[in-house]
C-alpha cells in the first residue's frame, strides 16, 4: 500500500529549515518543495512520462505561493493525462520567448545600435529608413534562424523589380552584416545573404557626373560667382572646387575643425568614409570664404546650416539644386563632381611635370 502523503500547509512551508543537505517536502500529487542547505525553497514536480521519470521547475518559494505551486502541478498532470509532456511545452514556450526576442528586426536594430557610434548620424538613419521601407515589413518578424537564401531573395527581387538594381544590392550588403552579427552572437548558425552574392542582376557602374574640361570649368566657376542663391549656398559652391573633398564632408563641416591660424580643416575618422582624420590644406581664397561665413554662421556649430536650423547642416541637395538652377544638368555636373574634376585636372598636370599622379598624393579615395 503506497505511503500516505499528508499535504503541506503554507506554515509549514515558512517555516522549513535548511540543513546540510537538501530537504525534500512533499505535498502529493507529483509536487515537493526541495529546501537547499543555502537556504533557497524551490518548488519541484516529479513525473513519468512514456516510461521515463523526469522533473519539472515550478519557480521558488515565496515568489510562488503553495497554492501557486498546486495550480501549476494540476495543469501538468493535466496535460501528462492529455499524452502531452509537460517538460516539452515548457521547452517550447522557452524556445518561442526566445524566437520573440531574436527576430530579424530586433538583430538588425541591435547591429545598428552597436556600430552606429563609427557612422555619421545621418548615414545611420538611411540604413534604419532602407530596412524600415524594404525589409522588416516582409520578414521584420521573423525568427532570424529560421529565414533561408530563398526567402531573403524574395525580399531582394521584390526591390530589384522596382528597377532600384543599386539599391537591392544595398541592402543585400546590410542583411549581409547583420546576418554576419547574429552568427558571432550565437543567434544563428548560417548567413543566407552570403549564400546570394551573384544571384542579383548586376549594377552597371556609374561615374559621377563631372565637368573636367579646364575652358568648362572656368565657365562653371564663374556662374558660381554669380549665383544669385542664398549666400551659405554660394559660399559652398565657391567653397567645393578649392577643397576636394565628399559633399557629405563639406555639409557636415564644423567651425571647431577649422584652425585659421594654422589654414587647416581637421577633419575627425568619424566623419570619413575610410574612417581616418583627414587634414585639408586651406588656401588663402578658402580662408577668405571662411572669414566672410564666419560673421553670419559663426555663432553656431556648423559651417553650412541648414536654412530651416543652425542644428543641422545644409541639406544634401543644396547643391545639386544650385547646379541645376545655373544651368547644369545632372548628366553633366553632380555634388561629387569637383573630386572628379580636381583628380583629373591635376592628374594632367602631374603627367606633364612627370610627377606622381594627385589622386595617389593629394585626394582620399
Amino acid at each position: 500500500m503506497p505511503k500516505r502523503i499528508i499535504p503541506l500547509s503554507d506554515m509549514k512551508v515558512q517555516k522549513a529549515k535548511s540543513k546540510d543537505k537538501p530537504v525534500t517536502l512533499f505535498d502529493g500529487g507529483g509536487l515537493f518543495l526541495m529546501v537547499t542547505p543555502t537556504g533557497g525553497k524551490l518548488w519541484r514536480f516529479k513525473y513519468r512520462f512514456d516510461g521515463k521519470e523526469k522533473k519539472l521547475a515550478f519557480g521558488s518559494y515565496p515568489e510562488i505561493s503553495l497554492l501557486d505551486a498546486r495550480k501549476r502541478r494540476d495543469e501538468a498532470r493535466s496535460q501528462i493525462a492529455h499524452g502531452i509532456d509537460p517538460g516539452a511545452v515548457r521547452k517550447a514556450q522557452k524556445q518561442a520567448k526566445i524566437e520573440e526576442t531574436e527576430t530579424f528586426e530586433i538583430i538588425a536594430r541591435e547591429w545598428q545600435e552597436k556600430f552606429k557610434s563609427k557612422w555619421q548620424e545621418e548615414y545611420a538613419d538611411k540604413i534604419m529608413r532602407r530596412m524600415e521601407l524594404n525589409v522588416f515589413p516582409l520578414i521584420g518578424l521573423r525568427p532570424i534562424k529560421n529565414i533561408k537564401a530563398p526567402e531573403l531573395l524574395a525580399v531582394l527581387r521584390r526591390v530589384e523589380s522596382r528597377d532600384a538594381l543599386e539599391l537591392a544590392h544595398r541592402i543585400r550588403n546590410l542583411c549581409d552584416q547583420i546576418f554576419r552579427y547574429a552568427v558571432a552572437t550565437g543567434r544563428t548558425e548560417r548567413n543566407p545573404a552570403a549564400d546570394l552574392k551573384g544571384a542579383l542582376i548586376p549594377v552597371k557602374e556609374k561615374h559621377r557626373a563631372a565637368i573636367t574640361d579646364p575652358k568648362r570649368v572656368g565657365e562653371l566657376l564663374r556662374a558660381i560667382d554669380s549665383y544669385q542663391g542664398t549666400f551659405v549656398v554660394q559660399c559652398a559652391l565657391k567653397f567645393a572646387p578649392l577643397v576636394f573633398v565628399r559633399p557629405g564632408e563639406l555639409r557636415h563641416a564644423e567651425w571647431s575643425e577649422i584652425n585659421f591660424e594654422n589654414a587647416e580643416w581637421n577633419i575627425p575618422a568619424s566623419k570619413m568614409k575610410m574612417k581616418e582624420a583627414h587634414l585639408v590644406p586651406l588656401s588663402r581664397q578658402a580662408i577668405e570664404i571662411l572669414r566672410k561665413l564666419h560673421t553670419l554662421t559663426g555663432t553656431g556649430r556648423y559651417v553650412f546650416p541648414s536654412e530651416r536650423s543652425s542644428q543641422r547642416p545644409m541639406s544634401e541637395n543644396a547643391i545639386l539644386v544650385a547646379l541645376r538652377i545655373m544651368g547644369y544638368p545632372k548628366e553633366e555636373m553632380s555634388g561629387h563632381g569637383f573630386r572628379a574634376m580636381a583628380r583629373t585636372i591635376l592628374d594632367c598636370e602631374s603627367a606633364c611635370n612627370n610627377d606622381p599622379p594627385i589622386g595617389k598624393i593629394g585626394i582620399q579615395n
